[in-house]
């Protein structure tokens, strides 16, 4: 099945090598073609070139862009949208001056989300889950990661792993799935944070592998969740399972979260809003990517992370959603490609970067997903035509988003 589509204004983040992702300097380099066609055979990348030098191709599909810029689609490696109702209640508490820590004390927070997921059957999370499928897809995401975590016993996260299965064997989207059992301290547990961390580590994670459920596993390593010493336990027995780490890190506090993810080749390091001098030099030379979330970070109103000072230090950093219902109700990337530039100072290509390419590596999908580049699976959307690259950060509420293609075929048409 072939796929041409023609007229494109312009194209992209091409990316002609095999690098898996982008780092300090390069990070600002976003390669572009204008006055282009691009041609997708089966599913993937297969040619591009200037409308002037276009030939005949057989195709199967002929779609005019008509004048408007091809993207590569987001990939949003930190999600959490397999979630049963939401939490307005608690956006009311915010507003009349209660912290995130506050609410979670109180029995709020990620808590709360565990008794509503409790209550809640397996085949309405679904249904709940793939609205919020189709709303991040429409808006141009192509990859996205999947947290459990609202869970907290083994077998409501066992239910929430195998909603994300579901999700993946059913929706457009390339999924991966993160176990999260350490996302809080269970209810039942309270006082007894090491035995939870014990259950985790000796039932939750072996019925998890058991099954197959999950491609990484996660812990919520701050200030009042887990210490350094069980995170490092709980990625330990992980990776006996198969199973690479990721880390929510210093969203709090300095936690050490950090440190501990590259200690144990975590594939992320996720939120950073608390990041210092030592935390940028721990991720020097190391495989894992620094993941920023500036949509919680506006949401709760926190600071934000330092991403200049990460990128200059030469860095590569990745962006993602954090789409959940507590403190980043929204899957929207192209709004967390903006709050980027605005309140983060990331340069419009330096944004895109970590949005697309950064974002695929950290799910371990930046050989297939990430950029325009031929052989790579065809995820990208078209836009309505506009004056630069740098108006798609600039006009963030415009409609600028025309049709959206996820392997080489047409998911949405505005």
């Amino acid at each position: 099945m072939k796929l041409l589509v023609t007229n494109i204004g312009r194209i992209v983040g091409i990316d002609s090598t095999d690098r898996l992702r982008v780092c300090g300097a390069e990070m600002n380099r976003l390669e572009t073609f204008t006055d282009a066609w691009l041609l997708v055979d089966n599913g993937r990348f297969a040619a591009f070139g200037r409308m002037e030098e276009l030939g005949e191709i057989a195709a199967d599909r002929v779609v005019d862009a008509e004048g408007g810029m091809l993207f590569p689609s987001f990939c949003d490696s930190h999600t959490h949208l397999v979630y049963a109702g939401s939490r307005e209640r608690e956006f009311l508490d915010k507003i009349n001056g209660l912290s995130y820590e506050e609410i979670a004390r109180r029995g709020g927070g990620i808590l709360n989300s565990a008794d509503l997921l409790h209550e809640t059957s397996e085949d309405n999370l679904y249904l709940q889950a793939m609205e919020r499928v189709r709303e991040i897809t429409a808006m141009g995401t192509g990859c996205v990661e999947i947290k459990s975590g609202y869970g907290l016993s083994t077998e409501d996260e066992l239910k929430m792993l195998r909603v994300i299965r579901r999700i993946r064997e059913t929706s457009p989207l390339e999924v991966r799935a993160t176990f999260l059992g350490a996302h809080a301290v269970a209810r039942a547990y309270r006082g007894r944070q090491g035995e939870y961390v014990d259950l985790i580590c000796r039932e939750m994670l072996p019925a998890v592998a058991a099954e197959g459920l999950a491609d990484f596993v996660d812990v919520f390593c701050d200030e009042g969740f887990f210490t350094v010493e069980e995170t490092a336990c709980i990625l330990r027995a992980g990776r006996k399972l198969g199973l690479r780490g990721k880390i929510h890190a210093n969203e709090l506090a300095v936690s050490g979260g950090v440190q501990v993810g590259v200690e144990y080749d975590a594939l992320s390091v996720d939120h950073l809003e608390r990041m210092g001098a030592e935390e940028i030099e721990a991720l020097h030379g190391a495989v894992t990517m620094p993941t920023l979330l500036p949509g919680a970070a506006f949401f709760l109103g926190m600071s934000y992370p330092p991403a200049r000072a990460m990128i200059e230090a030469g860095l590569g950093v990745a962006l993602a959603s954090d789409y959940n219902p507590g403190s980043s109700p929204s899957g929207n990337m192209r709004m967390v490609v903006a709050l980027a530039s605005i309140r983060m100072k990331m340069t419009p290509a330096e944004a895109i970067n970590a949005a697309t390419l950064n974002g695929a590596y950290a799910m371990g999908l930046s050989h297939d997903y990430g950029s325009i580049t031929l052989g790579k699976v065809a995820n990208f959307f078209i836009t309505n035509p506009m004056p630069s690259v740098e108006f798609f950060s600039y006009a963030y509420q415009t409609p600028l988003i025309r049709q959206v293609f996820l392997k080489g075929g047409l998911i949405s048409r505005f």
